[in-house]
């Protein structure tokens, strides 16, 4: 048995799973550990956790019967900092953010950077015209939208249902 199906939140993603008694000490667990290997070269969960680091990005995809729109926030990127690929009945999004805090005075100086990139791919369930596919960026949150192909949603073929 995969380890990834005994967390509440790789099971399903229902809205209920967020509020599951055992999601409270998941999250304790991985911070307990995220912060026991800090001092080591490893990450014991990859470089993708939010606390080493990484940067993953909010994503919501919603299908209805003419087009797939998928949402991602992005808070902190311009769109020259994402790359959107539409290939292999997948979408793909990905991107680097770059942050940098500069603070001076008279006494001190400060300056922090922080760097993550991302990537993520959204498998599609059916067949889609990719070359009307359009995306937009506005206010850290992209949305693109991806019709169907239409002519494969008629080919819809009736089952006969025969008894013994």
């Amino acid at each position: 048995m995969k380890i990834r199906n005994l967390l509440p939140v790789a099971r399903s993603n229902k809205e209920q799973d967020v509020d599951h008694p055992f999601y409270s000490l998941q999250r304790e667990m991985n911070y307990l550990f995220d912060n026991f290997f800090r001092g080591f070269d490893i990450a014991p969960r990859g470089l993708y956790s939010s606390k080493l680091g990484g940067f993953t990005p909010s994503v919501d995809v919603k299908e209805n019967e003419k087009e797939f729109i998928v949402k991602a926030e992005l808070p902190g990127l311009e769109e020259k900092d994402v790359e959107v690929t539409l290939a292999n009945d997948a979408l793909t999004i990905k991107g680097e953010k770059k942050e940098e805090k500069e603070d001076k005075d008279k006494n001190y100086y400060y300056m922090e950077r922080t760097y993550g990139s991302f990537h993520r791919v959204i498998p599609l369930t059916a067949e889609v015209e990719s070359e009307k596919a359009q995306a937009r960026f506005k206010n850290g949150v992209m949305e693109i939208k991806i019709p169907k192909n239409q002519t494969a949603q008629a080919k819809g073929t009736k089952i006969t249902i025969k008894t013994d």
